[in-house]
């Protein structure tokens, strides 16, 4: 597999830094988060480094899916979770740390207090099929 010597990922992938490993197949690995948001906060890792979903394998990122489902299946299981949120940061200014694309499984609770309420900003109708065009133009 291809990667980087100094990302923190590649070197779990490898082996030379320990994990909680929940999954592994030829394509991916699956390990709990060092700093997880909730008992059984999983991350799910390509074995082949890449920085963003962006740049990530169409292929991979199919097999990441997969595992991802199957993964949050019985890690709702496992804790007895009320919900889960399935998150990908890309980029730093996203809240991205590791510059190695990696999804979250995040097991939520109907206690834990974790929420996403940030506050909701508000567009006109021209403002917003103003953008729906320049992202569409964009694809």
């Amino acid at each position: 597999m291809e990667n980087n010597r100094d990302c923190i990922f590649c070197k779990i992938i490898e082996g030379k830094i320990p994990c909680n490993k929940v999954y592994e197949n030829k394509d991916v690995l699956a390990f709990l988060d060092m700093s997880p948001v909730n008992r059984g906060h999983v991350l799910i890792v390509p074995k082949k480094h890449s920085e963003t979903l962006l740049d990530t394998d169409e292929q991979v990122l199919c097999k990441i899916i997969k595992a991802t489902k199957k993964i949050s299946n019985g890690v709702m299981k496992a804790v007895n979770a009320n919900g889960i949120n399935i998150i990908v940061n890309n980029f730093k200014a996203a809240g991205q740390i590791v510059p190695h694309m990696h999804m979250h499984i995040v097991p939520r609770f109907s206690s834990d207090g974790f929420t996403y309420t940030e506050p909701k900003k508000k567009f006109s109708e021209s403002e917003m099929q103003k953008v729906a065009e320049n992202i569409r133009k964009a694809l």
